[in-house]
């Protein structure tokens, strides 16, 4: 039976915790420093964030949630609430146990090593599936550019090199993971908000539609459409997942993480209100390119939609980049625990090479799958899979905060705010529980296969682990 690791030594008050050097399957080292390997400050640690959570969504999330109506802007409000818990949340538990894997440090200092495995795995699935309906989203906006819909060959192309582009300035080092991811951040935040704030000059009601366009209740749809629109917030925990790369991760991760999420909330309200108003609600419901319809309406002709269809590319290749990396953290972080395989520890450039090599591997193959294999509906399927597969760690991470506060193991929690930081942490649990419910039972039910898959993960490593222990 797993028991729960010891919290470890926390390192004195305003330094960055060191990481303990990744063991390689041969024994070695896996991490190498060198002038590739950075730490990430505020900002770029801010950036990471936003960079994540404004990724592929934003260009897609008017579109993905017209069919309910506007009742969405409701789901809207409360889905960016409860962001807004999961990211306080997750700056305490970053503050208690500043360390690379965010989610699964969490679930398996307080629960123990299965539960910190589940967390992990079903983090990485998130994180890959979302880098292939990243990739997906992607090529939607490039072809606004160069048509590549025309050929399917030419469409997958697209796609696969829009994932393996970032997953080479990855394997180059985090100081190249975080000076693109800076750049990326900048270049889309500015333009988007001059084009949001401009979509208010051109603003009708007209174009809003009726309040709820389907024949859900109005808790269905507002649970669905918020289920669809978390996978436009997935990232707000990416500095906690890389806090081993962040300095000073007990004061910037917090930080980090509540600056981010608060910026991205802010330019989601500004672009959806803007997008609801200038397009009309028959059009938008059937748009690809929602952004590029709504600048085109706006100054006529296309020259604003092909600028849009740019910055949309900047975006998605930014978030691409921050997800790649986070897909190689928290595997990396269980191997070094003996609850991944070995190979995910091997590190080079401060980037674990073969989380990022097996993570664009998979994204690929779901990409060509998703293209080759299947209706539309398939794209909207893997969303919400990856809604229910991103809850899972976000129920273990509020539940450890939970369980933190009520043990008695309050030596970094303040006892004046003890009240306040458990009715926090009972938020962002049920919100989290609410989106599993929102996302539907197609989602459920293959996300619990893919879930469930790592059982037999878990039982192959826990084996080795005992074998090894005896011999």
């Amino acid at each position: 039976m797993s028991t729960a690791p010891t919290a470890p030594t926390a390192p004195p008050a305003g330094t960055a915790p060191t990481a303990p050097a990744a063991t390689g399957p041969h024994g070695g080292t896996g991490a190498s420093g060198g002038h590739h390997a950075r730490r990430f400050g505020l900002p770029i640690a801010t950036a990471l964030v936003m960079g994540n959570i404004i990724g592929g969504g934003i260009f897609l999330l008017p579109a993905s949630v017209a069919p309910f109506g506007t009742i969405s802007l409701v789901a809207f409000g409360i889905l960016t609430a409860g962001a807004l818990a999961l990211a306080l949340v997750f700056g305490k538990l970053a503050r208690r146990h500043p360390k690379t894997g965010g989610p699964y440090v969490y679930a398996r200092e307080a629960f123990g090593d299965f539960a910190g495995f589940l967390a992990a795995w079903s983090y990485w699935i998130t994180a890959w599936v979302s880098n292939a309906a990243l990739a997906v989203a992607a090529v939607g906006y490039l072809d606004v550019l160069v048509p590549v819909h025309q050929s399917t060959a030419a469409t997958i192309a697209a796609a696969l090199l829009l994932q393996w582009l970032p997953a080479l300035a990855n394997l180059a080092g985090t100081r190249y993971v975080g000076a693109v991811q800076l750049v990326a951040t900048v270049l889309k935040f500015v333009p988007l908000l001059l084009v949001a704030v401009g979509g208010f000059l051109f603003f009708d009601s007209a174009n809003l539609g009726p309040f709820r366009a389907g024949d859900d209740s109005a808790l269905g749809a507002v649970s669905a459409s918020a289920a669809i629109l978390l996978f436009s917030y997935l990232g707000v925990e990416s500095a906690a997942v890389s806090a081993g790369e962040v300095r000073d991760p007990r004061r910037n991760v917090g930080r980090a993480t509540v600056l981010g999420t608060l910026a991205a909330a802010g330019l989601y309200l500004l672009t959806m209100v803007s997008v609801f108003g200038t397009v009309p609600h028959d059009t938008l419901v059937d748009s690809s390119a929602p952004f590029a319809d709504s600048v085109n309406l706006m100054f006529g002709g296309t020259w604003g939609g092909t600028a849009v269809a740019c910055m949309a590319l900047v975006s998605m290749v930014g978030a691409l980049n921050g997800w790649t990396l986070l897909s190689a953290q928290t595997p990396y972080a269980a191997a070094r625990d003996g609850l991944f395989p070995q190979v995910f520890t091997v590190k080079r450039r401060g980037v674990p090479t073969a989380g990022v090599l097996v993570t664009v591997v998979l994204a690929s193959l779901l990409t060509v799958y998703n293209y080759t294999a299947g209706p539309s509906g398939v794209f909207e399927i893997l969303v919400l899979v990856t809604t229910f597969t991103a809850t899972v760690p976000y129920l273990l991470s509020a539940a450890a905060q939970i369980y933190f506060l009520l043990s008695g193991q309050a030596d970094r929690v303040q006892r004046s705010r003890l009240v306040r930081d458990t009715v926090l942490a009972l938020a962002a649990f049920g919100f989290s529980l609410w989106l599993v419910a929102g996302s539907g039972y197609a989602a459920v039910y293959q996300g619990v296969l893919f879930l469930f898959a790592g059982v037999l993960v878990y039982a192959w490593m826990a084996a080795r682990r005992r074998a090894a222990g005896t011999a």
